[in-house]
């Protein structure tokens, strides 16, 4: 009975112990074939990478907002085999607005124009849309002063239909 026993105990350990080699033997997916896997779903965004080490995914690269951030980080969670995620990703600043163009108020630039022209008696100058067009006769001495004025004033264009002497 004792013999009876003991094989049996044998046996059990035995079997025990090689179910359990078999077990720990089976791993999840690959690192290289996560990555694939990651790739594969997330192909839309270029800017974004993942690597993967351990199960480990580390994200980087620069998204265009904090969905995008978020959403790759979604995706990238439930790909099979993904233990965690560390996310080194940036979201891009937004772009700077471009300052608008100070242009005179029509009746502010028309009594400028006027003040400008009044030391040149040979200039005639017409404002209309924000366009000052000068006309006339002017000496060449003379031209670099008076331009200097009528830009001073900021209208939309100057049109120099000028005779220069």
């Amino acid at each position: 009975m004792k013999k009876t026993l003991l094989r049996f105990s044998t046996i059990a350990i035995i079997g025990l112990t090689t179910v359990t080699a078999f077990d720990s033997c089976k791993s999840g997916p690959k690192d290289a074939d996560i990555e694939t896997s990651i790739a594969a779903k997330t192909n839309e965004t270029p800017a974004l990478t993942a690597t993967v080490k351990d199960g480990v995914a580390t994200l980087s690269g620069m998204a265009k907002n904090e969905e995008e951030k978020t959403q790759y980080e979604g995706t990238v969670k439930s790909i099979e085999g993904v233990k965690s995620v560390v996310n080194n990703i940036t979201v891009a600043p937004p772009a700077p607005t471009a300052a608008p163009v100070e242009v005179a108020t029509a009746d502010a630039l028309t009594t400028g124009v006027t003040d400008a022209t009044k030391d040149f008696p040979t200039v005639t100058a017409t404002v209309a849309d924000g366009v000052v067009t000068l006309n006339g006769e002017l000496e060449r001495s003379k031209l670099k002063q008076l331009m200097e004025r009528v830009q001073s004033l900021k209208p939309k264009k100057v049109e120099n239909k000028l005779k220069l002497k």
